[in-house]
């Protein structure tokens, strides 16, 4: 496996994060980032994904305070972002295109992570998925065909796609947000939103973060969507109570949706606490 330290673009990292990083490709060649407490020891597993035009370096304090709670972390870079770029996929009208792709993608990284490579380090009994923006939408979409995750974290993001591209089909339910930027073919949404695939969403614990005040990612749409997970939990004899929704009125991060400025710290320990309490790790 590579190393951290020899790489510029990871200088930036905490010590104790670039102690524990190393580098691979998964799965269909995908740039990943991986984070392990000890290196030692099988660890529970956190597949995350970034959101559009970021990367999987994003947000390192993230990982380290999973490795310090005993949980492992795996952050890819999405289609066209990253180690993996191609014209055009930073833009808004590309993001369904993207979301596809990535969702097809899953499988294979999680498989990668059994390779005899790693020596069973990651524990795929207790494996998760999360994602900010983007990468949420992509980790919810993921969630609605049969998959091996224990429960799951996303923030800044929403499974509603279509409250975020046609708001003008609920308006009847007071449910209003603006429309998105970029229009996009009805059948195209449906085939990546998750609350077009309910029916198949396996009950997991769900933990949703955002600004009240997101100006990329309407609250509305994010609202919208855990009330339709929870009434299809409630529908298929499951908890609602398994999908939170911890949000902030007003955080002060740019465009109210890049991390959650003076919350910031509020919100990983929080999504922290959650893995930790659901994934159970040994040294929690």
């Amino acid at each position: 496996m590579s190393s951290l330290h020899s790489q510029d673009r990871f200088k930036q990292f905490p010590r104790d994060l670039a102690a524990a990083v190393r580098v691979e490709r998964l799965g269909p060649n995908v740039p990943a980032l991986l984070a392990h407490p000890d290196w030692k020891t099988p660890a529970p597993v956190v597949l995350w994904m970034h959101g559009r035009t970021a990367n999987k370096e994003l947000d390192p304090g993230r990982f380290l305070r999973w490795i310090r709670a005993g949980i492992a972390a795996c952050s890819v870079d999405l289609p066209g972002h990253g180690e993996r770029p191609w014209a055009g996929a930073h833009e808004s009208d590309a993001s369904l295109k993207v979301i596809g792709q990535a969702v097809s993608e899953i499988d294979a990284i999680v498989e990668a992570l059994a390779d005899p490579r790693f020596g069973g380090l990651f524990d795929l009994d207790r494996i998760a998925i999360g994602g900010m923006s983007m990468g949420g939408i992509i980790a919810l979409r993921r969630l609605c065909d049969p998959h091996p995750f224990h429960c799951a974290a996303v923030e800044g993001t929403t499974g509603w796609l279509e409250g975020l591209y046609f708001p003008e089909d609920h308006a009847h339910a007071g449910e209003v947000p603006p429309r998105w930027v970029v229009r996009h073919e009805r059948d195209a949404v449906a085939a990546v939103s998750a609350a077009a695939h309910l029916a198949t969403f396996r009950p997991i614990p769900v933990l949703m973060l955002h600004s009240e005040a997101d100006r990329m990612m309407p609250f509305a749409v994010a609202k919208g969507f855990a009330e339709r997970l929870r009434k299809h939990y409630e529908q298929v004899g499951a908890d609602p109570s398994l999908v939170e929704l911890v949000t902030w009125a007003e955080t002060g991060a740019p465009e109210e949706h890049i991390g959650f400025g003076r919350y910031s710290n509020d919100a990983k320990n929080t999504q922290t606490a959650f893995f930790v309490r659901e994934l159970k790790p040994a040294i929690s």
